[in-house]
């Protein structure tokens, strides 16, 4: 029996998986969370020890009982775009600044401008965003350039907790690439905009593939762990590519929808030899955990949390059946929510409009409307939004004609059957859940040499299961109203942002 280690540092908890290469079946899985720090209203900071210390106890807790000695590697995915900072210690020399940072929201503009979106953009594959490492450090050379002088190396979170266990710093390809700091394309920090933001490169951590080893578990952090030390330490990835190699998504053919607290597009793709990587300022065109590969990533910040908004605004925070109860009374309504149309604005929008000051409304409310109508435009106007990151990445050659469908909101069978229709193609689900963690086990193993390669790895694991297809007919309907959906935006910007300004 062999063990595969995968370990998740999300924005609110960890989570590990033991997983069993034999049986490709998750043998434990334990989580753990800690806090988000706001200590003035615009700052999103985490303590990197709350992250040593959660895994810790999860790595104890899954390999409880089990054969320790068996574990072939270790690996890591993490949540994106934040910035640890170490001195020469190698210890914390400030809490973390976390991806919802919003300290930085006017530096954005200031550091895009110093290129161009479209320059930008080209070498970086996104533009960069409040709570971005870029902006970050450039916020810190303006307000704090002490605390800047004192930093050794900056590193993305999963990559203080590798640290811990090996003592190397270092980060890969894709999470570097959701720093805005570096060139896609020739997967090197991008001098280019570090030089014009005069930002200090000797920070920057070494750049290794996600499944290299990036150093073996020391003995004073196998003793914390309860390990065994030696065991090879894989540099891991981002949490998107590491859940898209969870859910088999490791080459052109499928995509990703991700319907939690926001939404995610992923679509994997290829380029061929000469060709320019194509990129757009309204989505994310980053590196992929696997070799010569990108994906595309849209992302909209009010997916479910559209849905848990209105559970609460009826009366129904609190209850347990909730959300079942939203998605019965959705289902009595017809396709289109009898002339209803939901725009998803809830905290402004990232895909496709990059507006902070966009706002969330109904459109076409009538006496008639019911708390179903409302819910069912809930669903609609959100899968709409996604719709738009689906077919920009289409633009730029990534392509998909199956869906894999993740997040809690897939659990509700009325809104994954929205989702095939609006999308017009159909949608699956892996048997396997926890597609992070295990896409991270997925590496290790890699890694360690337990699977040849990344294909060998989805081959042996991956399964799927339940298809939706889409309602023809619906999706006949859902194009009239995509097409009205598109509209919306651009009549209401001016509204939007004048309300949002007080008049």
């Amino acid at each position: 029996m062999t063990f595969l280690l995968g370990i998740d540092i999300g924005t609110s908890s960890a989570k590990a998986v033991l997983f069993d290469v034999e049986s490709s079946q998750i043998v434990a899985v334990a989580g753990q969370e800690y806090p988000i720090h706001h200590p003035a209203p615009d700052r999103a900071e985490q303590d990197p020890d709350d992250w040593w210390r959660a895994t810790v106890a999860i790595v104890r807790q899954v390999t409880a009982g089990a054969a320790v000695e068996r574990i072939a590697g270790i690996s890591f995915s993490g949540q994106m775009h934040g910035t640890v900072m170490v001195g020469a210690d190698h210890k914390p020399v400030a809490p973390a600044i976390i991806w919802a940072d919003q300290r930085t929201g006017s530096t954005v503009s200031e550091l895009v401008d110093l290129m161009g979106a479209e320059a930008y953009a080209a070498t970086a594959g996104t533009l960069p965003a409040a709570g971005f490492m870029a902006v970050t450090l450039l916020w810190l050379k303006q307000h704090d350039p002490a605390l800047l002088g004192r930093i050794h190396k900056v590193m993305l979170p999963k990559d203080y907790v590798r640290l811990r266990m090996t003592g190397e710093i270092a980060t890969d390809p894709s999470d570097a690439a959701a720093t805005a700091l570096f060139n896609v394309t020739t997967r090197e920090w991008a001098a280019n905009i570090i030089n014009k933001a005069g930002l200090p490169v000797n920070v920057l951590p070494d750049v290794r593939a996600s499944v290299a080893v990036a150093g073996y578990l020391r003995a004073e952090a196998a003793a914390e762990l309860g390990l065994k030390a030696g065991v090879a330490v894989m540099t891991g990835c981002a949490d998107q590519p590491a859940q898209a190699v969870g859910n088999g998504l490791i080459k052109p053919g499928r995509g990703s929808v991700t319907t939690g607290s926001g939404g995610q597009v992923s679509i994997p793709f290829m380029r061929q030899p000469g060709e320019a990587l194509r990129t757009d300022p309204r989505v994310h065109v980053l590196n992929h955990a696997v070799p010569d590969t990108w994906y595309v990533l849209g992302a909209i910040l009010s997916a479910g949390l559209s849905l848990r908004w209105l559970r609460d605004l009826v009366g129904l925070k609190g209850a347990a059946d909730a959300y079942p109860i939203l998605s019965a009374e959705a289902a009595g309504v017809p396709a289109g929510a009898d002339g209803l149309i939901f725009l998803p604005y809830l905290s402004g929008e990232r895909t496709p409009h990059m507006d902070a000051q966009a706002r969330g409304c109904f459109i076409g409310l009538s006496a008639h409307h019911t708390r179903g109508h409302l819910a069912r435009a809930v669903m609609e106007g959100v899968t709409f939004a996604l719709r738009e990151a689906l077919e920009i990445s289409r633009e730029l050659g990534a392509t998909a004609d199956t869906l894999i469908a993740s997040g809690g909101a897939m659990e509700s069978d009325l809104w994954r059957g929205i989702q095939a229709d609006v999308f017009g193609l159909p949608l699956q689900r892996t048997l396997l859940k926890e597609q992070a963690s295990v896409g991270a086990a997925l590496i290790a193993g890699v890694g360690s040499g337990v699977y040849s390669d990344f294909e060998a790895a989805c081959e042996r694991t991956v399964r799927y299961r339940d298809v939706t297809e889409p309602n023809v007919a619906n999706h006949a309907r859902y194009d009239v109203l995509y097409a009205h959906f598109r509209e919306l935006y651009p009549r209401l910007k001016g509204d939007f942002h004048r309300l949002a300004e007080g008049l």
